[in-house]
């Protein structure tokens, strides 16, 4: 190796290549930066970190196995966890549209954690690249093909653990609250669109708070299945190059440096040439935006107006809603979440067709297959913050929801039993003419007395079933 004042050469089976000076990559990365200059994105923090640890895990086993001499793993694990801390993520430098299998991130790796290995041992960076060698000692016992998408099983991992899984317990939790709160709250429920029967606004709040935990429910299944790995597989599955006992002994080591169980999966070539279980998670963060985005259109419809919408709701005001109408507030936290879940359902198509991409022995989209479901748990997991935040903890209910009940039509339904389906019909059909209540109108078209009417037309009746006559009350223990 040769450097001048601002470049050196690194070599690898190509020949020569020019690297700028300062840069702990060499011959390998420095070629996908010419060959694949599509973009600005890169791998983030998660994802480095995984293939870091991945990285140390590895030299740990190697060295216990006797194949890398005990100066080399240690140089090798030092560097590694100084790239997984992220001291070095400014030397990731590949773009995600790169090789399918990640090859060239997962020599950036190499080459990054190799050339730091060497300033450990005293060596300077532009020092022979055979002292620590990139494929040699760091990607001993490893291939791109079965690392690549260990790490981004990790990287989700750690993600929906550390990020998503705690933010959408918390949202479960504020929903729980204002379900509670807002349980003797009545208004008008609605089907089309349309004035329904009589609902509590807490009952509506329990139907969110299910669906959310439905939500966590699917993606504790999906961590289940990204919790077993390829690692082991090496090339095509079957191992080549390495030990029987090194990826079950490297996942350990890595267990404990991560804090949850990693595991070798039951069958490598399935694991490699395939991404299925990434599929199934990004279906479940694909299943809890599409529940969000119910979630935060019922939230905006209800907190429509004030004054010229329904206006059953008060969100928190945030920021001024418009450069040019004085005192507009806009339900912004919750447009930022319904722009975040259409994020997540590209994402989700993005990853389905590369689902489809494995031919034969592996995958050829993972790259863009991690940085998408990666991006996805991490945006909802911000976003699932934000709503609980700065909107479900600060919202109120207003007192339009029970003033428009007792002028409701939907309250003849209650009728319905007692004076058939066609005569409450022509009574709601004659209250919307007029403009009275469906009280009004019953005086005058039943024989029903005005206390048997209200008890009838009490809202706070039709918001569960009746007992039947039949069964005695039940008694709560």
């Amino acid at each position: 190796m040769t450097i001048n004042q601002s470049f050196r050469v690194e070599r690898d089976s190509m020949g020569e290549v020019s690297v700028q000076a300062h840069a702990y990559w060499g011959a390998s990365t420095q070629r996908a930066i010419a060959n694949f200059s599509v973009s600005n994105l890169r791998f983030d923090r998660a994802f480095i970190r995984a293939l870091a640890l991945i990285k140390s895990s590895a030299a740990a086993v190697n060295q216990k196995q006797g194949k890398l001499p005990q100066h080399l793993a240690e140089a090798i694990i030092k560097a590694g966890r100084e790239v997984a801390e992220g001291q070095f993520d400014s030397h990731f430098v590949v773009d995600i549209f790169q090789t399918g299998s990640g090859t060239s991130t997962n020599m950036n790796a190499n080459e990054v954690i190799a050339v730091r290995a060497r300033e450990h041992l005293g060596f300077s960076m532009e020092s022979g690249v055979g002292l620590v060698h990139p494929n040699d000692h760091v990607n001993l016992g490893q291939s791109s093909n079965d690392v690549i998408p260990t790490a981004m099983h990790i990287a989700a991992l750690t993600e929906l653990k550390d990020k998503l899984l705690p933010a959408l317990a918390n949202l479960s939790q504020s929903l729980g609250k204002k379900k509670r709160k807002f349980g003797r709250v009545i208004k008008t429920g609605r089907t089309h669109l349309q004035d329904a029967t009589p609902i509590t606004l807490g009952q509506e709040f329990s139907g969110y708070q299910a669906q959310v935990d439905a939500g966590i429910k699917a993606l504790k299944h999906a961590a289940r299945r990204l919790s077993f790995v390829a690692l082991g597989g090496t090339a095509v599955g079957t191992g080549i190059n390495t030990d029987r006992d090194f990826a079950a002994m490297t996942l350990k080591e890595l267990s404990a440096e991560l804090g949850f169980t990693m595991r070798e999966t039951n069958n490598h070539f399935a694991a490699q040439a395939t991404i299925d279980d990434v599929m199934a998670t990004s279906s479940a963060l694909r299943g809890l935006a599409i529940t969000l985005i119910k979630i935060a259109n019922d939230l905006r419809w209800m907190s429509s107006g004030p004054r010229a919408g329904l206006g059953e709701l008060s969100l928190p005001d945030l920021q001024p809603g418009s450069s040019i109408m004085p005192g507009k507030v806009n339900p912004v936290a919750l447009e930022s979440l319904l722009m975040v879940c259409a994020r997540v359902l590209g994402n989700d198509a993005t990853i389905a067709v590369a689902g489809s991409s494995g031919n034969f022995e592996l995958n050829v989209m993972l790259p863009v297959s991690a940085f998408a479901l990666i991006e996805s748990i991490q945006i909802l997991a911000s976003s699932v913050r934000n709503l609980s935040e700065k909107c479900i903890e600060g919202l109120t209910a207003t007192e339009t929801g029970p003033a428009l009940v007792a002028r409701s039509l939907a309250l003849c339904t209650a009728l319905a039993p007692l004076v058939g389906y066609d005569k409450a019909a022509k009574i709601a059909k004659e209250a919307a003419t007029t403009g009275e209540t469906i009280f009004a109108v019953a005086q005058r078209h039943t024989d029903l007395k005005a206390d048997e009417l209200k008890a009838v037309l009490n809202p706070f009746v039709m918001i569960r079933p009746a007992r039947s006559k039949s069964q005695p009350p039940s008694r709560k223990k």
